[in-house]
């Protein structure tokens, strides 16, 4: 796929949503940070449920961490895996208070240093909250980079080195939002919407199945 190719989806997705934004709910850096954590193999959905009970009794590293993991847990029990996750966010507080201040770092070595916190938990809350430029690739962007041709990979890093080296510059910022949420709406696992997709006639799995 060309640059040209690229620029024009891209463009069209910007259309169709000028301000792309994250669909979990949070206030602050510090919120945006535990939600995506929790985040983590659940849904943005089921996320937002158990934190608007959280957030509202506890939203900084300090309070969360006053619960401890048995205070954490009953409100996050909803969400898989939250055993886990209740232990590395109240870890994370500590540490955010201990050596940061209570304040997220915007470094990206400082963040992955955080329990419960790797690549693309970091890449999120790099580019959603201090809007650096990083790509969080996930299930949806990875099946969507190698679908459409835009930045095919075999593995997450690949496909994230990729995605940064070939976005054009105008797009880098969003473009993360973009393809997430076209890929959770619109460019389906199973069965994609093609029909209802803005892109279609610029998508290599599209020449492919009209080819068969």
């Amino acid at each position: 796929m060309n640059k040209e190719k690229r620029t024009e989806i891209f463009s069209r997705l910007r259309r169709e949503n000028p301000e792309p934004k994250t669909e979990l709910k949070y206030s602050s850096t510090f919120e945006l940070l535990i939600s995506v954590i929790l985040s983590a193999q659940a849904t943005d959905i089921s996320v937002n449920k158990a934190t608007e009970r959280l957030y509202a009794i506890a939203n900084t590293p300090e309070k969360i961490f006053a619960l401890g993991v048995s205070g954490l847990k009953p409100y996050i029990k909803t969400i898989g895996l939250f055993n886990t996750k209740a232990v590395n966010v109240i870890k994370t507080c500590d540490i955010l208070v201990q050596e940061h201040n209570s304040v997220v770092p915007d470094k990206r070595e400082l963040l992955e240093a955080l329990p419960g916190v790797g690549r693309k938990t970091a890449n999120v809350v790099l580019n959603t909250a201090f809007r650096q430029i990083a790509m969080a690739v996930d299930t949806h962007i990875f099946r969507i980079s190698n679908r459409t041709g835009i930045a095919p990979g075999k593995n997450v890093l690949e496909v994230e080195r990729r995605l940064i080296k070939l976005v054009p510059e105008e797009f880098l910022l969003d473009a993360h939002h973009w393809l997430i949420l076209h890929g959770r709406y619109v460019c389906l696992a199973r069965k994609p919407r093609c029909g209802a997709c803005v892109v279609e006639d610029l998508c290599e799995f599209r020449k492919k199945v009209y080819a068969e």
